[in-house]
């Protein structure tokens, strides 16, 4: 079989993360996660809706990377406006997507870093979407490199989108619609499955280590009891995945894209 990388593993791993979702629009923002969402539709989860990423929904995913514009095979209109009000906000959107911060209840950061609002160190895209998505629709994450910048301790530098904090709980609050899901890394997969909704590993990459994990985290994790090793992908899902991105751009994903066993 042809050796399997890294950010293969990670993009079957992402696909595992849209299973089940039923008839909902799934969104990968990136290269892995929009890999994982086009490998979930046309394997195990074939309802899945797709958009084109601009104002279509299509019937088969559309490959990454530079194509004729005329390539997608639409299959309904689908803008902004609609978009927000069929998908967005009723719930039936599921979106994997790549924050700069995430802390332990799954509060993220898109905003800045250091300093103040007023007077950031490092300022970045703004909160963009997020603060409605969180508390709209199931989200999921992908990270292509764990470490304690990424994973902070404490709380992100700025809020940019709800977790399950129960310091930030009002009471009477309803928080009912908040749906974190899995996170996939360049070490491991996770969920909020721990105490309080806390993030917890549920499989380790070939060869990765819970202590490794651990040490590339700000904060405590959990460890599930059925923990086990991520699956790699096979022959018919690889095949997939270089049918979805002709030009390779997932090389370039993880720094060195090295392969996902372990030498």
């Amino acid at each position: 079989m042809t050796q399997v990388t890294l950010a293969e593993l990670c993009i079957f791993a992402a696909s595992e993360a849209f299973r089940g979702n039923g008839e909902m629009v799934a969104t990968g923002v990136g290269p892995v996660p929009r890999l994982g969402a086009s490998l979930a539709k046309l394997t195990h989860s074939p309802e899945l809706m797709m958009t084109d990423g601009e104002c279509y929904l299509v019937e088969q995913p559309v490959p990454i990377g530079p194509r004729a514009y005329d390539d997608r095979k639409p299959a309904g209109h689908l803008p902004f406006s609609r978009f927000f009000d069929s998908a967005v906000w009723t719930g039936r959107r599921h979106a994997m997507v790549t924050p700069t911060q995430i802390d332990r209840f799954g509060q993220i950061n898109l905003s800045y870093m250091g300093g103040t609002y007023q007077q950031p160190k490092t300022q970045m895209l703004g909160v963009r979407g997020f603060p409605g998505n969180t508390i709209y629709h199931p989200n999921s994450f992908f990270f292509p490199a764990h470490s304690p910048r990424v994973f902070v301790a404490g709380e992100v530098d700025m809020i940019s989108g709800a977790g399950y904090n129960p310091a930030k709980r009002v009471a009477g609050g309803n928080y009912s619609a908040i749906d974190l899901r899995r996170i996939v890394t360049n070490l491991c997969v996770m969920d909020f499955g721990g105490s309080e909704n806390a993030m917890r590993v549920i499989s380790l990459h070939n060869g990765v280590t819970f202590d490794e994990v651990q040490e590339a985290t700000g904060f405590e994790l959990e460890l599930a009891e059925d923990v086990g090793e991520t699956p790699l992908p096979g022959a018919e899902a690889l095949a997939i995945i270089a049918s979805l991105d002709p030009h390779n751009i997932r090389e370039s994903v993880i720094r060195d894209n090295p392969p996902a066993l372990r030498g």
